[in-house]
């Protein structure tokens, strides 16, 4: 079967190189707004892509400071933005809205794989050609179908530029043919995700982490944000961002993308482990973002322990919970295994034992105790959750489930 699967390198440019990337982002952000006012602007029954595409190569004719931008990285733009109005109509996510210079991330496509010339140097280095900047570096971390590796079936399809808080990066879009995974004999497994136990399994084990920063890292990045907001209050309004804050701004966001990359690459360790040992896993359906509204409330109708509220929301968001199970999902699926989710309704107050349910169940944040006559099933409150998603994910596999709802 065909497996599509994204790689991401570190780019070194040449400073000449990285004003060249530059002035292509923000020349593809530029696109993106400008296809977004001609949407936005004209009567239903104008618009269609191929107007669309009538549009852009006028406004890279008349605009001088677009044409930095290849015309199949503008091209696909168009082809994104079509998408996310597609995304849009079928439900799957929010309409595509403008991007502010400083709220959005520089982005490059180079959507034909042939243009790239990936060539491998040596153990470490890798070579690529970027249209209209050159030759750049990236560091090579795992072997691409490219060159004489590359046929039909295995090859790098395409790229993208990314340019993050610490430095420029580079997407390849691998496609490779690997056989149909077998059955997995493994066991099955519940999952239930959370803040002080960040995943807790039905055969009571747990996968824990350590603080994302060092205590030194944490420190420095307190005394970034008061300096931030220290400087903040002294710029006057419509003033321009002075260099000091901007450089203040790149510190915190360098921070904090040390602290992601510490994450997910705690996420796929562990995910890859948890692939690899069962053979089904049980996760809840949750609606995160519902999870972590603010309970501020409104002026007539004030919120209560917003403070306490805003906490547990950081805290829900530093853990990426549907990050894991994303990860979680294309493992399992390589590995022959299935992740199934299941309502979260009643995981947490239900006994794992004899299936009696009561608020009282849990004493505590970590202790369950069952209420029921002539049970007393006592045990870790997480661990007793995962055991009942484990159990429902049998029960939806089966069938069962949807009968009982």
């Amino acid at each position: 079967m065909k497996r599509h699967r994204g790689h991401k390198a570190k780019v070194y440019f040449s400073p000449d190189q990285a004003r060249a990337a530059e002035e292509q982002g923000h020349a593809s952000r530029a696109m993106w707004n400008l296809i977004h006012d001609w949407w936005t602007l004209l009567p239903k029954q104008q618009r269609s892509l191929a107007a669309a595409d009538e549009a852009i190569r006028q406004g890279r004719k008349d605009l001088p400071w677009l044409g930095v931008l290849p015309a199949q990285a503008a091209q696909q733009v168009l082809k994104t933005y079509f998408q996310s109005w597609r995304n849009c109509w079928d439900g799957r996510s929010e309409e595509p809205t403008f991007k502010g210079r400083f709220r959005s991330r520089m982005a490059i496509d180079i959507p034909q794989g042939r243009d790239l010339q990936i060539v491998r140097l040596n153990r470490r280095w890798g070579r690529m050609w970027v249209p209209k900047i050159g030759h750049v570096l990236f560091r090579w971390t795992r072997d691409l179908p490219a060159g004489k590796r590359a046929d039909k079936l295995n090859k790098v399809t395409g790229a993208r530029l990314v340019r993050e808080a610490d430095g420029w990066h580079v997407v390849f879009r691998v496609r490779t043919e690997v056989p149909e995974p077998g059955s997995h004999t493994g066991l099955t497994v519940g999952i239930d995700r959370g803040i002080v136990k960040p995943l807790a399994l039905s055969d009571g084990s747990f996968r824990e982490h350590g603080p994302w920063l060092t205590s030194g890292e944490a420190e420095r990045l307190r005394r970034l944000e008061k300096a931030k907001e220290r400087k903040r209050r002294s710029r006057k309004k419509g003033e321009k961002t002075s260099n000091r804050l901007t450089r203040t701004y790149d510190q915190i966001a360098q921070l904090r993308a040390r602290a992601k990359r510490r994450a997910v690459d705690w996420q796929h360790k562990t995910t890859t482990g948890i692939a690899q040992q069962f053979s089904r896993a049980g996760v809840e359906d949750l609606k995160i973002t519902n999870m972590v509204k603010s309970a501020r409330g409104t002026v007539e109708a004030p919120g209560k322990n917003v403070r306490q509220k805003a906490g547990l929301n950081r805290a829900i968001a530093g853990e990426a919970w549907g990050r894991t199970v994303n990860m979680l999902e294309y493992k399992m699926a390589d590995r022959g295994g299935i992740v199934v989710k299941v309502p979260p309704q009643g995981t947490s107050q239900r006994c794992s034992v004899c299936g009696f349910i009561t608020p009282g169940n849990r004493d505590s944040q970590a202790r369950f105790t069952c209420k029921a006559e002539g049970c007393g099933h006592q045990g870790n409150a997480d661990t007793n959750a995962a055991c009942n998603i484990d159990h429902a994910a049998g029960l939806a596999v089966s069938g069962l489930l949807s009968l009982r709802r």
